[in-house]
């Protein structure tokens, strides 16, 4: 008994990646034409492969804030500092990194400035 090759349609065009960027997949099919009792068919009906897009961005991505720091000063005005270190350098058009070092005032109880002070610094500094 003759067996009849399969009657197949073309391979349709290839679908579009399966992701919007980064690694995935794409397939494509193709129809089976002639009956299926007119014999067996194994061709494949579906093939996939890898596809590539560019890199995913990739944002910064930063620690909390530590705790602010002490008064930079004894008495009379000054400032503290907090900082935040950055876990993730920003990649392929991933957004930036914000400040990592922020400022405020601060102001200790006031300094005491009495008569003979300034006259007692003069003399240490020479």
């Amino acid at each position: 008994l003759d067996t009849i090759p399969c009657l197949l349609s073309p391979w349709s065009e290839w679908s579009d990646c399966s992701v919007t960027c980064g690694k995935g997949m794409r397939t494509r099919q193709r129809m089976l034409k002639s009956a299926a009792e007119l014999g067996d068919c194994n061709e494949e009906l579906e093939q996939a492969e890898k596809c590539m897009l560019p890199e995913c961005p990739i944002d910064c991505e930063l620690t909390e804030w530590s705790q602010w720091s002490e008064c930079n000063t004894s008495c009379g005005k000054g400032h503290m500092i907090r900082t935040r270190m950055i876990k993730t350098e920003p990649q392929f058009g991933g957004t930036a990194c914000p400040e990592t070092v922020q400022r405020t005032k601060c102001r200790v109880r006031k300094c005491l400035r009495g008569p003979g002070m300034e006259k007692r610094r003069w003399k240490e500094a020479r």
